[in-house]
């Protein structure tokens, strides 16, 4: 049975959303882009699709903190460019989804927007902007909206947390 599997999730910046899935324990790969579904959802969105090993990390954890890491519960005027979204690549993975955004609705106190659609294709951003956070650490866009996502991560989600990619903010986080 293989353990590695994929999983395509858009919701806010592609930047903030690459470095979330990036600071992750069991995923080896993320790509940054723009995904496109079917129906009404064919125009491309800021998204990634999550490369991971299934016996390292859940899909449960990964929607999970997708959910926490973008504004999942509201509508706003650049949700066409900031589709909140889960892209599954088969109804198997689309069903377990629906079951997982269903069970977490309980722990938010709005409705959850997030749709659950199917991949259609995927567009890689530009090399100059891939890997950006990791690329960028002391940039102001990387200070002021990635890390406080990070931040978020090694509190909440602390066990599945890669400490060694992330030991600049808890460094950062012993000094204050």
């Amino acid at each position: 049975m293989s353990t590695q599997t994929k999983i395509a999730l858009g919701g806010g910046c592609h930047w903030c959303t690459e470095a979330v899935f990036q600071s992750l324990k069991g995923v080896f790969k993320v790509a940054q882009g723009y995904v496109s579904s079917t129906g009404v959802n064919t125009s491309f969105s800021e998204a990634v699709i999550v490369y991971f090993n299934n016996q390292e990390i859940s899909l449960d954890v990964l929607i999970d903190v997708h959910l926490h890491t973008h504004k999942s519960t509201s509508s706003h005027s650049m949700r066409k460019k900031y589709r909140s979204a889960i892209y599954t690549f088969s109804e198997t993975q689309k069903i377990k989804a629906e079951i997982i955004l269903k069970a977490l609705q309980n722990n938010f106190k709005d409705e959850l927007i997030t749709e659950i659609l199917p991949f259609n294709s995927f567009k890689p951003s530009r090399l100059q902007i891939q890997n950006y956070y990791y690329n960028n650490l002391k940039k102001p866009f990387c200070e002021t909206f990635i890390n406080p996502k990070l931040k978020f991560l090694l509190k909440e989600f602390s066990t599945n947390t890669n400490k060694t990619k992330l030991k600049h903010l808890e460094d950062e986080q012993s000094k204050t």
